[in-house]
């Protein structure tokens, strides 16, 4: 079963506590997953600052600079795994190196419907 683990900090934390993650260690896990057959995709995201919020209402766009929502936590990356189950996408999930100084959301991925 498909699992996203998402990744959360705060970004002006990120780098700078003790625990802090090195680019190096996160892809370094990445390939570990990848050798164990359990990685679908994993990236990092840029900074909020980047992001773009795109909402449709009465079907007229509207486009706003900046996240969803204020949070004290922002999405910084996420893992997109196969697991056995939730235990197994768990387990994966402690791993994350990000996980030590912020946390990581697991949740199942759902199949559409045709």
């Amino acid at each position: 079963m498909k699992y996203l683990c998402l990744v959360y900090c705060d970004e002006g934390l990120l780098h700078s506590l003790p625990d802090s993650p090195e680019d190096a260690e996160c892809m370094a896990y990445a390939e570990s997953l990848q050798s164990a057959g359990r990685i679908i995709a994993a990236e990092a995201l840029k900074t909020v600052q980047t992001a773009t919020t795109v909402r449709m209402r009465g079907g007229r766009m509207s486009i706003t600079d900046g996240p969803f929502a204020e949070t004290k936590e922002q999405l910084a990356g996420f893992y997109l795994v196969d697991a056995r189950d939730l235990n197994e996408a768990l387990n994966i999930a402690k791993g994350i190196p990000a996980a030590r100084v912020g946390s990581v959301e697991v949740r199942p991925v759902r199949d559409l419907q045709p």
